[in-house]
């Protein structure tokens, strides 16, 4: 079985960051998951994660997808994601990111391949203007639904996840996922593909930092640079290559765990 992951750094793994500054992240625990089950089945899986963080919804559905399907030989499985840093920009129009997302569906049916199309958590609880993020994650997810239903396509709706909004599955940075968050979406994920439960809430993690010593750290350390940024039409994931740009066998424990 072939495996290939596109998206943005939801799905490249940040905030699941390894002792060599490496990030793992729920793909590559997907991954993990695919190929002990399937050696129970005397089969392999090898792996490609063309994801790269910082990316809008249009170079993950042309060139990252063009990528993962020009894959020799060609995946049978892709999970995608996208939209979210497209939300965090003024004047963004939902609509076609709806049709980028449909066409991204028929493209891989018309490939054979199956997806499974995963939205993502929803951090807007802790950012500013997250009211207004958080109207357009709630459009764009209902929409994405109503598009995967009429396909026949797997949704793994992150957004709606009730419990990993708590703080205890989140990086410091509050727009990413932390280790338990990746866990729980690779549960969540490996669930909908028939292998595995679904996750168990994760044990209770550190008090979120809260007040206003706490919230100016946030904001010089996170939210400035970010918008420098976008001042500057720069992106995180300038210069970035993805992490696994070509298939690599994934032996049975390798990956990570879920536990």
């Amino acid at each position: 079985m072939r495996y290939a992951a596109i998206g943005d750094s939801f799905s490249e793994g940040v905030g699941d960051e390894l002792p060599d500054g490496s990030v793992r992240g729920w793909t590559d625990l997907v991954a993990a998951g695919l190929s002990a089950g399937l050696a129970d089945r005397g089969e392999q899986l090898e792996y490609a994660n063309l994801a790269i963080r910082g990316r809008l919804l249009r170079p993950i559905v042309t060139t990252q997808l063009d990528a993962a399907l020009a894959l020799a030989p060609a995946p049978d499985l892709i999970t995608f994601n996208g939209g979210g840093n497209d939300m965090m920009r003024p004047g963004v129009r939902l609509a076609e990111l709806v049709a980028m997302i449909e066409q991204a569906i028929k493209r891989c049916a018309d490939a054979g391949v199956r997806l499974v199309v995963l939205s993502g958590a929803d951090p807007t609880a802790q950012l500013p203007f997250g009211r207004t993020i958080h109207r357009r994650g709630t459009y764009l997810t209902a929409a994405t639904a109503e598009v995967c239903a009429r396909h026949g396509v797997t949704l793994v709706n992150v957004f709606d996840d009730q419990e990993i909004r708590h703080h205890r599955y989140w990086s410091v940075d509050r727009l990413h996922l932390n280790s338990a968050g990746h866990r729980r979406v690779a549960g969540l994920v490996l669930h909908a593909l028939g292998f595995g439960q679904p996750p168990e809430p994760a044990g209770h993690g550190p008090a979120g930092r809260s007040g206003l010593a706490a919230n100016a750290r946030y904001y010089r350390e996170h939210v400035l640079p970010w918008i420098q940024r976008r001042v500057r039409g720069r992106s995180s994931g300038d210069d970035r290559d993805p992490k696994h740009a070509r298939w690599h066998l994934v032996e049975p424990g390798t990956q990570g765990s879920l536990s």
